[in-house]
C-alpha cells in the first residue's frame, strides 16, 4: 500500500522478546478487523526493531488507536486519540472485544484538531493503563533488551566446555585458547546484562536522557560500594558487594524518574536552551543524582538480594517435587507472559551468579539445574500440542493441526509461545494440562541432576548439557503425560460434539 494510506484503526504491539507474542498479536487485530469490515495496520515492535512503523498522518487520520504491548511502543505519539493500552496477550485472546473497546473510546468520527494536539494529560480515551501494567511495562523494556545479552553471552560461554570444563585456564591440562577466547567474550556479554537492564527500563521511562544514569545505574549494581579493606572507608580503589539483577531494576526506575523529575525541575529554561539540558545538565544532574541514590542503598540492596538468592536455594533443600512444580507451573501458566518470563529470567538471573561461580561449585550446580528444569518447562507445552495434533489428529482443525506442527519447531528451539492459541481456546482444561506437563519436566530434570549452562535455545544447546539424554528424557515424559490428558480431552469435547471438530 501506499506511504499516504489511511485506516480505521492502527495498532502497535510489542514482546519481551520480539518473537512470537508480538506477532501473534498483529496477526489477531488483523484478522478481527477484516471481520468487521474495518482497515488496520499494525506496527510491530520485535527483536529486529520496529516493522510497518505507522506515519503520523496515519496516525491523524485513524479513528482509534491499540497498544496491545508490553514493552515501550512510543505510545506518546497516539495522545489525544481514542485509545486502548493492555498487554499484548490481552489483543490475542480477545482482539474483537479490544476494537470495540477502542472505537468506543469516542462516539464516532475523527477528533478535532485541538483535541488531536492535546496532551497525553487530556486524551479522550476512556481506557487508561493500570499501575501495575505501566510498571510491568518499563520492567519488559528492559527484560527485552537484556534477553539477546543473555542469551549470546550464555550461549558463548557454554560453548566454551565442550574443550573441557577448565579449558579456558591457561594453568590447566585440557586448555584451549579458542575456548578461552569464547568464555571472555560470553562473560563480556553476561556482564552486561544488568547494565542493560537498569538502562532500558530508565529509557523506558524518561526516554533518550535516562540511558546515561540508567546504564550507571547498572554498573553499581554489579559493582557496589567500594571500600577499603584496610580503613573501611569508601574509596574508589576498594571492592565493593555488588546487587545484581535485582539491584538493576530498582536503579533503572530511579534512573528513569530521576529524569522525569529533572524534566518538571527544569522546565521554566527558555526554550533555546534545550539543547544545554540535553547534552549537559540532564546526563550530569541525572548521573549524579542516581548514582548517589545507588550507593546510599547498595547495603540494603546487597542484603536483599543475597536473601532472595538464599530463599530459591532453599527452595532446593524443600525437594525436586515443590520446586519442581512451582517451575513448571509457571512457565506453563502463560506461556511466555509475566509469570513464565518471571520464572525464567529468575533462572537466567541464578545462571549468571553459576557461571561467575565456577564449576563444581554449589552455586553453579543449582544455578545451572535450575535453568535446565526451566527451559524443559518452557520446551514441553508446544510439544504437547505438537503430539496431540499427531496423535489425535482427527479431534482438531486443519488449522489447529498445522499450527500444531509448527510447534515442534518452536517447542525445540525454547518458544513456548506457539501453545497460547490452543490454550486460548479452552483455558480449562488445557492450562492445568500444560501446567502438568511442564512440571512433570521440570521435576525429572531436578531428580536427574542435568545442568545446562546456556539460557536458551532448546535442543540447539544439547551438546552443552550435562545429562542431556536424561533432559530428552524427562521432556519427553512430560510431553507425553501432558499430550494424551489433551488428546482425552479433544476426544470428549469432538463425541460431544456429536463427532464434529470444535472449531
Amino acid at each position: 500500500m501506499a506511504e499516504d494510506t489511511t485506516y480505521d484503526l492502527i495498532a502497535a504491539t510489542g514482546c519481551p522478546t520480539g518473537i512470537a507474542h508480538t506477532y501473534m498479536a498483529k496477526e489477531a487485530l488483523e484478522k478481527a478487523a477484516a471481520a468487521k469490515g474495518l482497515t488496520i495496520k499494525v506496527e510491530t515492535h520485535g527483536q529486529v526493531g520496529i516493522e510497518n512503523e505507522v506515519t503520523p498522518a496515519q496516525i491523524k487520520a485513524a479513528k482509534a488507536v491499540i497498544v496491545a504491548a508490553d514493552k515501550d511502543v512510543q505510545a506518546e505519539r497516539f495522545a489525544g486519540k481514542p485509545m486502548v493500552s493492555v498487554g499484548v496477550t490481552a489483543a490475542i485472546k480477545d482482539p474483537e472485544g479490544l476494537i470495540d473497546k477502542a472505537l468506543a473510546a469516542k462516539a464516532q468520527g475523527e477528533l478535532s484538531e485541538e483535541v488531536a494536539n492535546a496532551s497525553s494529560d487530556n486524551s479522550s480515551s476512556d481506557e487508561k493503563e493500570s499501575v501495575g501494567h505501566i510498571i510491568y511495562k518499563h520492567l519488559m523494556n528492559g527484560v527485552s533488551h537484556m534477553l539477546v545479552f543473555v542469551v549470546a553471552g550464555g550461549v558463548l560461554t557454554a560453548v566454551s566446555f565442550l574443550w573441557g570444563i577448565t579449558s579456558f585456564d591457561s594453568t590447566a591440562a585440557d586448555y584451549n585458547s579458542f575456548a578461552a577466547m569464547l568464555k571472555i567474550i560470553g562473560g563480556i556479554a553476561m556482564n552486561l546484562m544488568v547494565p542493560v537492564l537498569a538502562a532500558y527500563i530508565a529509557e523506558s521511562i524518561g526516554k533518550r536522557p535516562a540511558l546515561v544514569p540508567g546504564f550507571v545505574a547498572g554498573m553499581i549494581a554489579i559493582t557496589g560500594l567500594p571500600v577499603s579493606p584496610e580503613t573501611g572507608l569508601i574509596d574508589a580503589g576498594g571492592a565493593g558487594v555488588g546487587f545484581g539483577f535485582l539491584g538493576g531494576i530498582v536503579g533503572g526506575f530511579v534512573a528513569g524518574y530521576v529524569i522525569v523529575g529533572l524534566e518538571k525541575l527544569l522546565s521554566g529554561m527558555p526554550k533555546n536552551l534545550d539543547g544545554l539540558k540535553a547534552i549537559f545538565l540532564y546526563p550530569l544532574l541525572s548521573t549524579f543524582i542516581t548514582g548517589l541514590i545507588m550507593l546510599g542503598i547498595s547495603g540494603p540492596m546487597a542484603a536483599i538480594n543475597t536473601g532472595m538468592m538464599s530463599f530459591l536455594e532453599g527452595l532446593e533443600a524443600s525437594g525436586p517435587i515443590v520446586l519442581g512444580l512451582a517451575i513448571g507451573c509457571m512457565c506453563a501458566f502463560d506461556m511466555g507472559g509475566p509469570v513464565n518470563k518471571a520464572a525464567y529470567v529468575t533462572g537466567t538471573a541464578l545462571l549468571t551468579e553459576a557461571l561467575q561461580a565456577g564449576i563444581g561449585t554449589p552455586t553453579y550446580n543449582f544455578g545451572t539445574n535450575f535453568m535446565a528444569a526451566v527451559s524443559a518447562a518452557c520446551i514441553v507445552p508446544p510439544l504437547i500440542t505438537a503430539f496431540a495434533v499427531i496423535v489425535g489428529k482427527k479431534y482438531f482443525s486443519k488449522e489447529d493441526h498445522d499450527a500444531g506442527i509448527v510447534n515442534i519447531v518452536l517447542g525445540c528451539t525454547h518458544i513456548t509461545e506457539g501453545a497460547i492459541p490452543f490454550m486460548t481456546k479452552n483455558i480449562w482444561p488445557v492450562m492445568p494440562i500444560m501446567m502438568c506437563g511442564s512440571s512433570i519436566a521440570a521435576i525429572l530434570t531436578i531428580l536427574f541432576g542435568v545442568h545446562d549452562p546456556a539460557p536458551h535455545g532448546g535442543f540447539l544447546v544439547l551438546p552443552v548439557v550435562d545429562g542431556w539424554y536424561l533432559w530428552l528424557i524427562a521432556i519427553f515424559a512430560g510431553v507425553l503425560v501432558g499430550g494424551i490428558l489433551y488428546v482425552i480431552f479433544k476426544r470428549n469435547e469432538y463425541h460431544k460434539n456429536g463427532d464434529k471438530v470444535v472449531e
